[in-house]
């Protein structure tokens, strides 16, 4: 096929891993880039993932095939009036925010229907910005795309076909059941997450014992609370009519275990967690969702010198990185003493492989 010319608004953790998906399975296309980090646009050039690094929103942006937004949300629907000069009938004009209503509702007042898809691909990390991007984090995610009502139908069946082929999974929805639908699966989480730490902070003890012991099921539960505050600042206020309904729902929510536990109701108490346990398990693993899933395993080891060594050597010597490994304290919740996580589920399967190969007794998540 004929190369592409595409343009990015922000370079972070999800534009900058789209451009680098763009990079990967099509060197010829030519990418563009704007960003307000000169080290960012700096890194990219020097990576070779974008060809012009824009000081602003210029004439490079002409004759674009696709043109990404990719800045914090707040920010997008600004842009939009910038590139009212760059816009062309042949134009995929789309974004890569987690929330969709003011942007979609912004490109109707403006008359931009026609070349406007909103797209959301549903991954992420606890890690924000370029230098962390990578290919593979939109692979086997699913990517949410938002027509408007005016966009042609060629046009969407083109961006489907285009994101597949980045080894993502698209997935058409209307723009309000898609600020639902995150509200409660991806925003409830990330507000739970970051109350549930600071709570944590606030009624510990004079010493820190809480922040000492905490580890293993608190830490895999709250990981997402690392996540970028000012992507969370925009995410909360430009969805803020959901978010604030689900919460109201999840206190009531709340409110109920608590009467349940304030009344020993037994059966009630048992069924909440049967029933969770039950639909949890029944979820999928085999696509990446709005919370990264952590490719983590558990391995009991013996206390002696070296021993951690060794795992690293076996798995190094194979070509299995580490993202991070440490000893779990808190064996409250977790099987096996030293806890390994993994950038893929690849590397995790053949690490569980190899380890067990070398009679190592293995706990998988």
């Amino acid at each position: 096929m004929d190369s592409r010319k595409i343009g990015f608004i922000g370079l972070g953790l999800i534009g900058g891993s789209i451009a680098k998906a763009v990079r990967r399975y099509y060197p010829d296309d030519e990418i563009i880039a704007f960003d307000h980090n000169k080290e960012t646009l700096a890194l990219a050039t020097k990576e070779s993932v974008i060809h012009v690094a824009c000081t602003s929103i210029d004439d490079n942006f002409k004759c674009c095939d696709y043109i990404f937004l990719c800045a914090p949300a707040g920010f997008n629907t600004s842009y939009l009036k910038e590139l009212l000069p760059y816009l062309h009938s042949g134009l995929i004009l789309t974004d890569a925010g987690s929330v969709k209503t003011p942007i979609h509702e912004e490109v109707t007042r403006l008359g931009l229907e026609e070349y406007f898809i909103g797209g959301h691909p549903m991954a992420g990390s606890e890690k924000s910005g370029f230098a962390n991007s990578k290919p593979l984090l939109i692979e086997n995610a699913y990517f949410i795309l938002t027509p408007s009502a005016k966009t042609p139908a060629e046009k969407v069946e083109a961006y489907k076909a285009f994101a597949e082929s980045l080894h993502s999974i698209p997935l058409v929805l209307d723009y309000q059941i898609h600020d639902q639908v995150t509200g409660t699966i991806s925003h409830l989480p990330h507000i739970i997450a970051a109350s549930l730490v600071n709570f944590v902070k606030d009624t510990d003890t004079p010493d820190e014992l809480m922040k000492h012991l905490a580890a293993g099921g608190f830490k895999d539960i709250t990981r997402i609370a690392s996540s970028s505050p000012t992507m969370w600042q925009h995410i909360c206020t430009q969805n803020q009519d959901n978010i604030s309904r689900i919460l109201g729902d999840y206190i009531h929510a709340l409110s109920q275990a608590k009467e349940m536990i304030d009344q020993k109701q037994e059966n009630g108490i048992y069924e909440m967690f049967g029933h969770a346990g039950s639909y949890r398990d029944s979820m999928p693993d085999s696509s990446a969702g709005l919370i990264k899933k952590a490719f983590c395993i558990y391995c009991d080891i013996p206390d002696e010198s070296g021993a951690i060594a060794t795992i690293a050597t076996i798995l190094a010597s194979n070509a299995i990185n580490m993202k991070n490994v440490g000893i779990v304290h808190n064996r409250e919740f977790e099987e096996g003493v030293l806890r390994i996580e993994f950038y893929d589920e690849t590397s995790c399967s053949r690490a569980v492989a190899l380890l067990k190969k070398h009679r190592y007794i293995i706990y998988e998540r």
